[in-house]
């Protein structure tokens, strides 16, 4: 389980004239991350400055850069709100154009990570859960306690088929998995037992 932002999104703040806009994407590489970084640089060529922050899985890197603000006043506070709210797997960058006024270090500070923040709020940050997928063939005298039982351990119904059997494939939370085994198999005299099939992360919001 871990968390990380939904979808691609953007917020902006207004400072003593400078405008902050950040932009936010879920990405899983690094390859991803800095392409993504280029892209916001180039389509604002202009601006003074786009500094970045990204946290990833792999490997557990994280990176982030000031972009030529003074040290410390802006890739890191962007950084620090990504592990403030423990997400991974999201790169921001923030994109300032300079109104003429010096915030001071504090202000950079302040600005950046509230930029961050609000882009970061926009982009929906999400829990993502591994699940098992499993499927399960019994008869059709056990179809009606099965099935109504799917629900109350857990169990998400994906596809049932009928033929000579019945064959239902579900999901179910990880850490579900085996104790949704034990009833199925406990609710049926031990004549089910799911079979697994695979897995996937799936994001909740």
């Amino acid at each position: 389980m871990y968390k990380t932002v939904l979808r691609e999104a953007s917020a902006q703040i207004v400072e003593k004239n400078s405008r902050f806009i950040a932009s936010v994407k879920p990405v899983e590489t690094r390859e991803e991350a800095e392409a993504f970084i280029e892209a916001v640089a180039k389509k604002n060529r202009t601006a003074n400055h786009n500094v970045y922050a990204y946290v990833l899985r792999q490997d557990h890197f994280q990176k982030h850069s000031d972009d030529g603000e003074p040290g410390g006043t802006a890739g890191l506070p962007v950084l620090n709100v990504l592990l403030r709210q423990e997400l991974t797997d999201a790169v921001v960058v923030v994109t300032r154009y300079f109104g003429g006024v010096l915030l001071g270090t504090g202000g950079l500070v302040r600005a950046y990570s509230a930029a961050a923040a609000l882009g970061v709020e926009a982009a929906k940050p999400v829990v993502v859960r591994l699940f098992t997928k499993a499927k399960l063939r019994l008869g059709y005298e056990r179809y009606g306690a099965v099935s109504a039982a799917l629900a109350a351990l857990g169990a998400v119904c994906e596809d049932t088929q009928f033929t000579d059997s019945v064959e239902i494939s579900i999901r179910i939370a990880q850490e579900d998995f085996e104790p949704f085994c034990k009833k199925i198999a406990d609710l049926t005299n031990g004549t089910v037992f799911p079979e697994k099939t695979g897995e996937e992360f799936l994001a909740q919001e």
